[in-house]
């Protein structure tokens, strides 16, 4: 955070990622991984149920994509992207990601089958339970406040005056600028908004999740319809200043997103 505990924007350095791991090849990971093969970037994928179920998948991407396991995506990449459930991040290959850069993309949505006492006790953040399982490497939150439609929407090459700012938060500050250049590579502008102790500030129940990106949804829908809109809703532009008056307007509240 900046002075005043008002969050900063972050400068971009060029970008030096050449491959992308992504680790859950849901609409997040599929996403990102569609941005970064258009940007240029090798993409290696890998999901908990084998490589070989991800063909259709990296047909559609082409030669800059391949599908492996996630012990191999860790090893291959100079970034990875883990895009699996909160409620999975402990199957994580910590060997394998000990001394990487792991974006973080996870909300924590409890349910019946699996909750946190510690989240729910704002003990710590969702975050900071995922760098605590991978303590050897260096977890940045980012990809978390935006859905993977309007990601692929919203996404404008660098200078443009509409380009859209996403959060990020992280304790190393060399791996938020290496996260930074990557979303400057994908066609996002950075803000960040702290440490991993901050990271709520872009959760679900602050201002910054999700609704600004799709602007107002129509009047009365339930919970599952008002989850659909967003889904489909055209992107909205966000700037990176709009990112920080939102994040620092954000009061904490109760962890995770319910439905």
């Amino acid at each position: 955070m900046g002075l005043g505990g008002s969050p900063t924007r972050t400068e971009n350095p060029n970008v030096s990622t050449t491959t992308v791991g992504i680790i859950g090849t849901g609409s997040v990971g599929a996403g990102v991984a569609r941005l970064a093969v258009d940007a240029g970037l090798e993409v290696v994928l890998a999901n908990s149920r084998g490589p070989e179920t991800l063909t259709a998948l990296i047909a559609g991407l082409g030669d800059q994509a391949r599908a492996a396991t996630p012990a191999e995506a860790a090893r291959a990449a100079d970034l990875v992207l883990a895009a699996v459930p909160l409620s999975v991040h402990e199957r994580l290959p910590r060997a394998e990601l000990a001394g990487k850069t792991v974006i973080d993309p996870m909300n924590y949505v409890p349910t019946p089958a699996w909750r946190s006492a510690e989240l729910d006790g704002d003990e710590l953040t969702s975050s900071g339970l995922v760098q605590r399982h991978l303590a050897d490497s260096r977890v940045v939150k980012a990809f978390h406040s935006i859905g993977p439609k309007q990601l692929l929407d919203l996404r404008l090459p660098t200078g443009a005056p509409d380009r859209t700012a996403l959060p990020l938060s992280g304790d190393d500050p060399a791996a938020k600028a290496e996260v930074a250049a990557l979303l400057d590579a994908l066609g996002f502008d950075a803000v960040d908004l702290g440490g991993l102790a901050d990271s709520w500030r872009g959760e679900p129940n602050t201002p910054l999740y999700c609704m600004p990106y799709v602007g107002t949804p129509p009047a009365d829908l339930s919970v599952p319809e008002l989850v659909a809109w967003v889904q489909a809703a055209p992107g909205v532009p966000v700037s990176a200043a709009r990112v920080e008056d939102l994040a620092a307007a954000a009061v904490r509240g109760p962890a995770g997103f319910r439905l």
